[in-house]
């Protein structure tokens, strides 16, 4: 290979240049981008920037913390970078009521569960949203609280569930209200 003659030295040296300058992260370090778990990250810097711009998001059921968009110029990233924190869906709680009602719920939020009257707790009535997208600890069931002495209302509670619609029940109603009627000719 022959030398190379001394007139390209200032053709090269100008190239180097304008390489640096297209390039900063050859002459800046901002190659090691932060990564975040339950995310990604994309690369949004412009191309003739000497800074380096990332643009951070979570995957589905989880949800940014911190700075959505990070930039680095000469080595220095401009924020820490974000995280993501897993969301739980509201969770559903026959004959019951949350002490906050909302569609999602962060990662450690407490909810207290309340059961209606009439009905009592089966289970704990604090529940947490975990880090794995799930309620800890189990959720807990609202049931029927029978009082002494009921057994013809549980009886008839279980008659109306049986019926397929309104018109059924509104004529077991009435058959019922007959019988009663019968039963007390009947004792006078």
């Amino acid at each position: 290979m022959a030398p190379m003659p001394w007139s390209l030295w200032p053709a090269l040296c100008l190239w180097g240049a304008v390489a640096l300058l297209l390039c900063p992260a050859a002459w800046s370090d901002c190659s090691a981008f932060p990564s975040i778990e339950h995310g990604s990250s994309e690369d949004v810097s412009s191309f003739l920037s000497f800074t380096t711009v990332l643009q951070y998001q979570c995957d589905e059921g989880y949800a940014l913390v911190g700075e959505a968009r990070l930039s680095c110029r000469s080595a220095v990233w401009s924020s820490p970078a974000p995280w993501c924190r897993a969301q739980c869906r509201r969770p559903e709680i026959e004959h019951g009521s949350l002490s906050a009602d909302k569609e999602q719920y962060m990662e450690l939020e407490e909810v207290t569960v309340q059961c209606d009257c009439g009905y009592h707790m089966a289970g704990s009535p604090r529940i947490i949203c975990s880090e794995n997208r799930t309620w800890s600890p189990e959720l807990p069931k609202c049931e029927w609280e029978v009082a002494v002495g009921c057994d013809q209302i549980v009886a008839g509670r279980k008659l109306l569930q049986c019926l397929p619609s309104p018109e059924d029940v509104r004529t077991a109603l009435e058959v019922y209200k007959l019988s009663l009627e019968i039963k007390r000719l009947e004792q006078a």
